[in-house]
């Protein structure tokens, strides 16, 4: 749990340091001033859903984000996954989003010989904003993304190859209701024949309930088209959760909190990794700072 307390920190520092700028007055430079500006009327544009638990959101987002898994296997061994990949998420341009991933730090635990290491890092996603029109002009969007996973992670969970993973995304609300969705390729540089190319299909229904209640339930599909180690697996998880936010904390710095439930269903509690591709089930935790 240490390291869940180091972001906790982390995030409360961010927030204590921030400078006036954050509200895009005169008290920043001109500069930053109109970089809010245009954050904020580009986000203006495309609908205010909530970014789920695990579907990647396709609306542009600015914030900083931790998220943390604990993973169950079904050999009994446990997967404490630390930031899970999360980081700095910027827009720098009025229909651009680049994120700036730390790698996630992992522990294996209850098994005869625990390790621990850093895991390869997807340091940079840049996501295009293709349509979008806000709720009172058609409530939609669809963007499109272009993910680098670097081979960085220590000996016992690097995949030793770079990995670029191409993704598609869209949604439509309805009033109070919406539907995200995301399709991406995991295609890595070598090793092909053992990983091989992974498909992972993830849906996310959300309702906006009161002010800062946002009750969501996900299907998150992987399938591995190729590969010796799993190729033509399959594994379904559902994700029911809940997020709470946007509370004000200061200026335009908002904090968004939020958890949920990970289980399998498709292949459900299998023993060996030949049955269980990933893993059982997992509680999800998540917290943002917009900004």
């Amino acid at each position: 749990m240490k390291h869940l307390f180091r972001a906790i920190f982390a995030l409360m520092i961010f927030f204590s340091v921030t400078p006036s700028w954050a509200d895009g007055s005169s008290g920043g430079s001109d500069w930053m001033s109109s970089w809010l500006a245009m954050v904020t009327a580009t986000q203006d544009e495309q609908p205010h859903w909530m970014t789920p638990l695990a579907t990647v959101t396709p609306r542009l987002e600015q914030e900083y984000r931790y998220d943390q898994y604990w993973e169950t296997r079904g050999n009994g061994s446990q997967l404490d996954v630390f930031d899970a990949g999360k980081g700095l998420e910027l827009i720098p341009t009025e229909t651009t989003e680049v994120l700036i991933n730390p790698p996630a730090w992992q522990e294996k635990i209850h098994v005869a010989s625990p390790v621990s290491g850093w895991l390869d890092d997807q340091f940079l996603v840049v996501k295009e904003r293709l349509l979008s029109a806000n709720e009172e002009n058609g409530n939609y969007i669809v963007s499109a993304f272009f993910g680098v996973t670097a081979p960085s992670g220590n000996a016992n969970f690097t995949n030793g190859t770079w990995i670029v993973t191409p993704t598609i995304a869209a949604g439509k609300g309805w009033g109070d209701f919406d539907v995200q969705a995301t399709m991406s390729f995991a295609i890595p540089f070598k090793n092909q024949s053992t990983y091989g190319t992974s498909i992972a299909t993830n849906i996310a229904f959300q309702y906006h309930l009161f002010e800062y209640f946002w009750p969501e339930f996900e299907i998150n599909h992987t399938y591995w088209a190729d590969g010796s180690e799993r190729g033509g697996k399959n594994q379904v998880l559902l994700t029911p959760g809940l997020i709470l936010g946007r509370f004000v904390l200061k200026e335009r710095i908002k904090l968004i909190v939020g958890g949920g439930y990970q289980f399998a269903v498709a292949p459900k509690y299998a023993v060996t990794s030949e049955q269980t591709p990933a893993y059982n089930n997992s509680p999800v935790l998540t917290a943002r700072l917009t900004f």
